[in-house]
């Protein structure tokens, strides 16, 4: 492997494990890395999935004194993620690379438009320590977001937030830091599903995982310090970029 695609995966993964930590869309930066250095699509998005992994575990760790404050919530939605993140998991690898590229730029844009709305579908933060435990309408968000998650990934973050403030209690970093954990889930199962079927690229993803551990313990420290709207529009520039590549592409 070329020593200038060993740094930028390197330093892809740094930046996708902090931006995941902020407020999610890492993806569109490991995709980006990968597609940038010639991995097919399918096999980029799996390897994404991988390489993002220790950032959320970092990222979880740092707020675990949050966490540990709404763990019955939190182990309620962690099996209903696990479940639409093995769904949507098997529905990537029953797609080849031709018919996963027509949707690709498409999933981006759409993505794109999420994150860049992210900031207005996050509601007021509703008060009290922990959610009622089985709401139908927070379970059901959940399983979709999962689902979304399994498949590709990019903007699930904003997503995720989107939904929680909507069905659950607490402030920002609260909502965030479940949003962490969740994140570890969904993308722990997929790696499961995505190793089994042989479509992770290892050399790459070996380089990208020490960045995306420390973009993510890092990503914690920048989210109370750096104004969101810059790391915002950074992700929104990429996912832009990343759609006109493959629009062009073919």
């Amino acid at each position: 492997m070329p020593v200038l695609d060993a740094a930028l995966l390197f330093f892809a993964g740094f930046l996708s494990g902090a931006v995941n930590a902020i407020a999610g869309g890492g993806t569109f930066i490991t995709f980006g890395a990968m597609s940038l250095v010639g991995l097919p699509p399918v096999v980029a998005n799996a390897t994404s999935s991988l390489t993002q992994f220790p950032g959320y575990i970092t990222s979880t760790l740092a707020y675990w004194s949050d966490i540990k404050h709404f763990w019955r919530t939190a182990l309620l939605l962690g099996v209903i993620s696990a479940f639409g993140a093995l769904a949507g998991a098997l529905i990537l690898l029953a797609l080849d690379n031709p018919s996963f590229r027509v949707l690709v730029p498409w999933l981006l844009l759409a993505a794109t438009a999420l994150f860049a709305a992210g900031p207005w579908l996050k509601p007021a933060p509703k008060p009290g320590h922990e959610a009622a435990v089985g709401s139908l309408v927070g379970s059901l968000a959940q399983f979709a977001t999962a689902v979304y998650g399994g498949f590709f990934g990019a903007g699930m973050g904003v997503m995720m937030l989107a939904t929680l403030g909507l069905t659950q209690p607490g402030d920002y970093h609260r909502l965030n830091a479940l949003k962490n954990m969740l994140a570890v889930v969904i993308a722990a199962i997929a790696i499961l599903v995505f190793v089994s079927g042989g479509v992770i690229a290892w050399p790459q993803a070996i380089i990208m995982v020490p960045g995306g551990a420390l973009g993510g313990y890092a990503g914690v420290w920048i989210a109370r310090r750096v104004p969101q709207i810059a790391v915002r529009g950074f992700v929104v520039g990429v996912g832009v970029f990343l759609a006109f590549y493959y629009f062009t592409k073919g």
